[in-house]
């Protein structure tokens, strides 16, 4: 569907953004796109909506594609950008931590940057090379 193939390409492209930004920037932040992308409750709405769009691609093809495997990056990046984004909510809110979670904190927190710019490359790419293979 061409709705999902929209949506993929741009919270993809949002996602990706949100992980790239420094939380632990100091300077002050006044309107725009950047305020938003910082907030708590936008990042975590962002993920849901990024993580579910991710899965929905899995499962429809735009026609003429192959299932699964026609949408295989921007699907991934949707799913690990959206739990990433979601995990970061998790762990700022829980006081329990174990080890599982360490290791998910390891993966997806410690290297939001790297998942945000996978992202943000595969929402581009996505976008330039509608009817490439993988993409």
């Amino acid at each position: 569907m061409i709705q999902f193939y929209f949506l993929s390409i741009l919270l993809n492209a949002l996602a990706g953004y949100a992980l790239v930004l420094d939380q632990d920037d100091r300077t002050p932040v006044t309107g725009g796109l950047r305020e938003y992308l910082l907030d708590e409750t936008f990042r975590l709405v962002l993920g849901v909506l990024a993580l579910s769009t991710g899965f929905f691609k899995l499962l429809s093809a735009v026609r003429g594609d192959i299932p699964v495997i026609g949408d295989l990056v921007p699907s991934a990046a949707g799913l690990a950008s959206g739990f990433a984004l979601v995990f970061e909510f998790y762990r700022s809110r829980s006081t329990i931590l174990s080890d599982a979670s360490e290791r998910l904190e390891l993966i997806f927190v410690k290297n939001r940057k790297w998942l945000g710019y996978g992202a943000m490359a595969a929402a581009v790419a996505h976008f330039l090379f509608p009817t490439v293979l993988f993409l």
